[in-house]
């Protein structure tokens, strides 16, 4: 993560030759610049050269924000970018976009939507989304630095004596991204070799755009008391902006623009609008054969032509329909390719009144998940923008009203439009139709007067650099104050925050809650849950807030564990809490000890983003219930009799523990709640050199770790509890026994969740090979635990799960293999699972190998007496057959309805069944079978 320390982003070099702007945009980048060498300065646009097609290079105003993997015959050609020595294996922009029209799986797009997606690592590899096997996958951030790299090398081939890196460049950013997401632009930035980088948001530099636009007659156009609405609709995001006009000098004959409200984080924009109409173009290829879908190869050009069409349909002289042709795969449909009409009207039924429906200003969006599932990213689940324009200004419209504001200060009077499907007249139309419904009242002819915008394509970079140009002293400042409030939780039930950060903090500020010290111990992991509220803005620091998740939303823990050089690990320091907001734009958050002023800066755990992560903020395992501390004493004090150094008539034979911590609780360990396990797992770390007595406390050590540290995650801090095991046990063994082999493996498959995709390739690694090529025996109680561990180990690579896969499905058929044919079955479901527990969606066996798994397990059991393996041989085919919503891993609609038919005709569950026909959840008993053990109270798995 970036220093968010002002001190470290100051830049000590002299004053850049140039101020650049870019637009880092989901669909389009752009880089516009200022000489300030001048005599008067103006905004420019940078042409990127970039290869067009095979063997053609052009400067374009934009660069297209897709990334590229060349086939090897596309590489042999050997062409390269005039800055490149030698030929390069990928390429960006306008070649990117068109080659993937050919190559769906060869091509990455909409990076800057997964950089902002909260339910996946987005430092992980994991674009091209379900991409061609044998491409390389990027992480949103490196997709990122990919585009940004190109533009600095352009640029600099460009400027050889005034290089990129070297000038002052200002990235532009959705006004809503999360802290994460804006911590990893910047990282991107870094990665690309930019180190003097500002950001601003997206609406904001539209906004400067328009200043620059105007010129000195910016001041005629605006008069105090006036709210500013930016809309800005791209590719991927709306983000939506309020401005208010104010009167500034002595003798108020000066105006200043300040940017009052923030909307909240949509994932939706033009993607979702190429998308409906590609949804609407298949229902009516496949109308004939109900519940049929276009193939995912189809689907990805499909989706391309829409976006096409939408940009012809919503243009003021579009024709009546539109004819999309699209290439046929298989001998059903007969012909070199297929043809559907559209018409005008089915566009404004699916766009228009879809996307942008007539709606009142009281009304809400609707909660829930989006029924776009395509690319795995998590779409708004309302698609109507207009009910959320409704909803943003109904709740801002009066923030930042003065007493001497007029009456109808509380209405738009002006809006700037921005963003790509802001081009479009008939949206700009209906939204101001909307505004103008909402807020004329008695004035029936009122309605907002909408902002040039001519080049909505080029106007963020634009803005953005005009604003390094204010950074310099130069042109009109937009007196933008953070417009978010920062939260620590401190209380729970109901949870409260404490003020970190003012809403009305500027660029440079830092704040210190000294009224509410914590007391911490050194070495121990803490948690830091946050808060951000884009509506309560006039808290101020060191205020106790109760936090509403209607005025207020979590962002990702915090955690850390506090290490002081060489002191006791078991002292306790007093500590505040010192924030500060960055002039590069970013958040810092620092604990401070109190006597010494000794820092630590505080992480953002990227890893608790992910969606089986989020209890870990939400505290749901914790609120599953606590324990009285006489109780978890006497627990303690049986662990003691086991694993301490204390002997005699108190003591305990390691097989008698467990019964008798579940006396001391009146209860089965089962029902303990995540608060009782995590403080029982804490002792046994503490104690873990009393594993070290014999074989049997080893296995009863290991087993009951792993039991109270299940599944990995769910409690705070669970991802330190995890590290702390893997250093202490992995290849750690203190005895050479079989049951400290076997406790071991059970260990890490109830803590899988919990570990990363190189520990688990490292458990992984001697067991592939022992498996696959039956290199030494294994006993079969051996090798059913080795294939529960691997199964459960859902971020292997995927051609180790299909590998694996092949050898378990083969090995269900061996008779020598009778005794371990329920592992066998169990670790099949899991590698071929359609929806994992924890893993990465991306790193699903693809629908077609998973369509040859079932098949042979089906084919299996006509040959094979199934006998108690029957429930366990039914959710293996679920898990592997089961709806998702996403083509890209939902098996063919055939392969489904046999599997269905050969279900029904076992009469397998209804539910099993269900979930083969409709997208749902799995019961909690599925949930503990597919999991291999019962979950702490408290804790879900699937999502």
């Amino acid at each position: 993560m970036p220093n968010s320390d002002p001190a470290c982003n100051e830049f000590d070099a002299q004053p850049s030759r140039y101020v650049v702007g870019i637009d880092l945009g989901t669909t389009n980048c752009a880089l516009c610049f200022i000489d300030t060498a001048a005599t008067s300065w103006s905004t420019e646009t940078f042409r990127v050269p970039q290869w067009i097609d095979f063997g053609q290079c052009e400067s374009r105003e934009t660069l297209p924000s897709f990334h590229y993997e060349l086939t090897s015959d596309e590489r042999s050609a050997g062409y390269r970018l005039p800055w490149q020595d030698d030929v390069s294996p990928t390429c960006v922009g306008v070649l990117a976009r068109d080659a993937g029209h050919r190559h769906p799986g060869r091509r990455a797009a909409s990076a800057k939507s997964w950089l902002s997606h909260e339910g996946v690592d987005r430092t992980a590899d994991l674009l091209p989304w379900h991409g061609d096997a044998e491409v390389t996958r990027l992480s949103p951030v490196d997709a990122s630095a990919r585009y940004l790299d190109h533009l600095r090398s352009a640029w600099d081939h460009a400027h050889p004596d005034f290089p990129l890196a070297d000038q002052d460049v200002v990235i532009t950013l959705p006004a809503s991204f999360d802290e994460v997401a804006r911590e990893l632009t910047v990282a991107a930035a870094k990665q690309a070799g930019l180190s003097r980088v500002y950001l601003i948001e997206e609406p904001q530099a539209a906004f400067y755009a328009w200043i620059d636009r105007q010129g000195d007659e910016w001041q005629k156009s605006v008069q105090p008391g006036q709210l500013i609405l930016v809309c800005d609709i791209g590719g991927g995001t709306t983000d939506l902006t309020l401005i208010r006009v104010r009167a500034a000098g002595e003798s108020g004959d000066q105006i200043q623009f300040h940017r009052v409200a923030v909307g909240d984080h949509l994932i939706l924009g033009g993607d979702n609008l190429d998308l409906a109409i590609a949804k609407l173009a298949e229902s009516k290829i496949t109308a004939s054969e109900e519940g049929s879908t276009l193939s995912p190869s189809q689907w990805d050009r499909l989706v391309q032509v829409s976006r096409t069409v939408k940009e012809t349909m919503l243009t003021t002289d579009r024709p009546d329909q539109y004819t999309i042709n699209l290439p046929s795969e298989g001998s059903r449909l007969v012909g070199g390719s297929i043809q559907v009409q559209i018409a005008a009207e089915e566009i404004d039924a699916v766009l228009m009144d879809g996307f942008f429906p007539e709606v009142d200003l009281n009304s809400t969006a609707i909660a829930g998940e989006s029924g776009f599932q395509e690319f795995g990213l998590p779409y708004a689940a309302d698609a109507a923008i207009t009910r959320h324009l409704a909803e943003f200004l109904n709740t801002h419209r009066r923030t930042g009203l003065d007493e001497q504001d007029e009456n109808d200060a509380d209405r738009p009077a002006l809006v700037l439009f921005n963003g790509g499907v802001m081009s479009a007249p008939a949206v700009r139309e209906r939204i101001v139709t909307m505004l103008s419904r909402w807020f004329a009242g008695d004035d029936v002819d009122w309605k907002p007067r909408v902002l040039d915008s001519p080049r909505l394509d080029l106007a963020v970079a634009q803005g953005a650099a005009y604003y390094a140009g204010v950074r310099r002293g130069h042109g009109v400042r937009i007196a933008a104050n953070l417009g978010r409030s920062y939260y620590m939780q401190v209380a729970d039930h109901p949870p409260q925050g404490l003020c970190l950060i003012p809403g009305t903090a500027e660029a440079g500020q830092r704040f210190r809650a000294e009224g509410h010290p914590l007391e911490l111990q050194v070495g121990s992991p803490v948690q830091f849950p946050l808060w951000v509220s884009s509506t309560r803005l006039a808290d101020s620091v060191g205020e106790l807030i109760e936090m509403d998740r209607k005025e207020a939303s979590p962002l990702p823990p915090i955690c850390t564990a506090l290490v002081q050089g060489k002191r006791r690990q078991n002292e306790t320091i007093n500590v505040v809490i010192e924030a500060e907001l960055s002039e590069i734009g970013t958040v810092g958050l620092f604990c401070v000890d109190t006597q010494s002023s000794k820092r630590w800066r505080l992480e953002f755990d990227i890893r608790s983003t992910l969606e089986t992560d989020r209890d870990a903020h939400t505290g749901t395992g914790e609120a599953a219930g606590i324990v009285d501390s006489e109780t978890v004493a006497e627990c303690a004090a049986a662990m003691e009799g086991v694993f301490g150094d204390r002997s005699g008539a108190g003591s305990l034979k390691p097989n008698q523990l467990i019964k008798r911590l579940q006396t001391i609780t009146e209860t089965h360990r089962n029902a303990w709640p995540p608060s009782l396990l995590r403080d029982q797992w804490q002792f046994l770390f503490d104690h873990q050199q009393g594993r070290r007595k014999s074989a049997q406390h080893e296995s009863r050590w290991l087993n009951h770790v792993g039991f109270c540290l299940r599944p990995g995650y769910g409690v705070a801090v669970d991802d330190w509890r995890v590290s702390q095991v893997w250093r202490t046990v992995h290849n750690k063994l203190a005895f050479p026994a079989a049951s400290s082999r076997t406790e071991s493996m059970i260990l890490w498959r109830r803590i899988a969740g919990g570990l990363t995709a190189g520990q688990q390739a490292q458990l992984a690694a001697p067991w592939i090979s022992a498996l696959k090529n039956g290199t030494r025996k294994i006993e079969a109680h051996e090798a059913s635990e080795a294939w529960r561990l691997i199964g459960s180990l859902e971020r292997l690579a995927v051609h180790d799960k299909v590998t694996l896969g092949r050898v378990a499905i083969q090995a269900l058929s061996q008779k020598k293999h009778e005794k371990i044919r329920h592992a066998l079955l169990w670790a099949i479901g899991r590698l071929g699972s359609r929806q994992p527990l924890y893993g990465p969606l991306n790193g699903c066996v693809g629908s077609s190998e998973a369509a040859g798994w079932a098949e042979s397990l089906m084919r299996f059991d006509r040959s094979v007496d199934a006998g108690a393996h029957d429930s366990v041989w039914t959710l293996a085919l679920v898990q592997i057959v089961r709806m998702t919503g996403d083509r890209y891993r939902d098996l063919p609609v055939a392969i489904r309805n046999e599997v269905i038919d050969y279900l029904v005709a076992r009469s397998a569950p209804t539910h099993s069944i269900d979930l083969l026909k409709n997208v749902g959840r799995l019961q909690s008993e599925e949930e503990a079978a597919i999991f291999g053990d019962s979950l702490p109270l408290g804790i879900r798995l699937v999502r």
